[in-house]
């Protein structure tokens, strides 16, 4: 059966809008897509039908939400192919993740402590919020960060990597899909590197899981963070897949209520993974759309989604290669659909203020990945991202605001 793109557009309420008086060519999707009907109306759902608190109450509608929150737990699992729901932790974002697995490794005790001295392996191109939290590491507990460049397509020397690590190195932590170049990291075999050196392995798949079918098994890391909003969900929701036994030794990061097991004047005992990460009230609502978005792509193909986007990629590369004053950065022959982007004699804020008023909504800046900046010698790129519903009118409307740009600037 043939991948209907309309059909999928007339899903997505917003995609019906106009922007500056012209149909909405939506190509900012690495940052936050749009949301489908079935999320929209499950959120409602449970809004107007059966909302309560979850696991506490012993009540009818505590019930029934406590049912919707699990299922949606059991679907994140079965998206990642994890073992068990006891591997899935809901959090606020895929941010709130990274630093709850840094907090954790900083305050644990034993092997998989990170203390003063031991060290963690990142790359260039990782996002700000793979970044950041071990910075906080480095400050806080005398971690050492090392890093490890990419080539101009965003690609891991493995044999680069084996020769940075040490006995000290700790935690490898890798994005499985670079948010500006859309390379693909070798998870799998990184995976294998890092074990083979007795480290652990931590994966920002907050654009992998997006692009493409995600089997943390067969990938063997150690733990796999993703966010709902990239993956047609809402906001303020994300899940950490951490496997059982590395998850059973970490001490909780956030204390108060359902991540207790026995709470004392002199003494607190800790709730089993995965709810012992779970402080408080969790994101009910979210987590229900969460899981209706995982299901909507389940329902449309994760398989299917990542052809259509290659096909809409390959399009767009065919049309941007006839513009020579279009710089692409990055272009491994797997990336995602994601193009970082220069205009000659343009800054990247202005090339997006200009496509704006051609109805194309990009991004412009550093994306959260200033040493990637850095190591590619720019400030900024413009970013073009497609997702499920994207078409090539959407790449020909884009093509047709950079000529505009070029018509101001060039």
């Amino acid at each position: 059966m043939s991948y209907d793109v309309d059909a999928v557009r007339a899903e997505f309420p917003i995609l019906s809008r106009e922007v500056q008086g012209r149909p909405l060519a939506y190509l900012d999707n690495a940052a936050s897509a749009q949301k489908p009907r079935a999320v929209i109306e499950a959120m409602s759902a449970a809004m107007e039908g059966e909302y309560a608190n979850v696991h506490r109450g012993l009540h009818t509608l505590a019930n029934e939400t406590t049912e919707r929150f699990e299922r949606a737990r059991k679907t994140v699992a079965r998206f990642l192919n994890a073992p068990s729901t006891d591997e899935i932790v809901f959090t606020s974002g895929g941010t709130d993740a990274m630093n709850l697995v840094a907090g954790a490794l900083g305050a644990a005790e034993g092997e998989i402590g990170i203390g003063e001295g031991d060290e963690i392996v990142l790359s260039v191109m990782e996002h700000h919020s793979n970044i950041v939290p071990w910075h906080l590491l480095r400050e806080r507990n005398g971690a050492v960060l090392k890093w490890i460049d990419v080539d101009a397509d965003g690609r891991i020397d493995l044999d680069a990597l084996d020769a940075l690590m040490t006995d000290r190195t700790k935690l490898v932590a890798i994005t499985h899909v670079s948010n500006v170049l859309g390379a693909r990291s070798p998870v799998k075999e990184i995976a294998r590197t890092v074990h083979d050196r007795g480290a652990l392995l931590f994966v920002d798949g907050c654009q992998g899981a997006v692009h493409g079918r995600v089997d943390v098994q067969d990938l063997d890391c150690d733990f796999y963070v993703v966010t709902a909003h990239k993956l047609y969900g809402p906001t303020g929701v994300g899940a950490l897949y951490g496997k059982r036994d590395v998850l059973a030794q970490l001490p909780p990061f956030k204390g108060g209520g359902e991540m207790i097991d026995v709470v004392e004047k002199t003494r607190v005992t800790y709730n089993d993974p995965p709810h012992r990460f779970e402080a408080g009230t969790p994101p009910i609502l979210e987590a229900i759309g969460f899981g209706a978005a995982l299901e909507w792509m389940e329902a449309r193909g994760v398989k299917a989604i990542a052809e259509h986007e290659a096909g809409v990629l390959a399009y767009a590369n065919e049309r941007l290669s006839a513009l020579n004053w279009v710089e692409v950065y990055g272009q491994a022959p797997d990336k995602a659909a994601i193009i970082a982007f220069n205009v000659d004699g343009a800054h990247a804020h202005d090339v997006a203020t200009v496509l704006d008023r051609k109805g194309v909504a990009v991004r412009a800046g550093h994306h959260c990945c200033q040493p990637l900046m850095t190591h590619l010698g720019v400030t900024a790129t413009a970013r073009a991202s497609m997702a499920a519903y994207t078409t090539r009118a959407d790449i020909d409307q884009f093509v047709d605001g950079l000529k505009s740009v070029r018509k101001l600037f060039g």
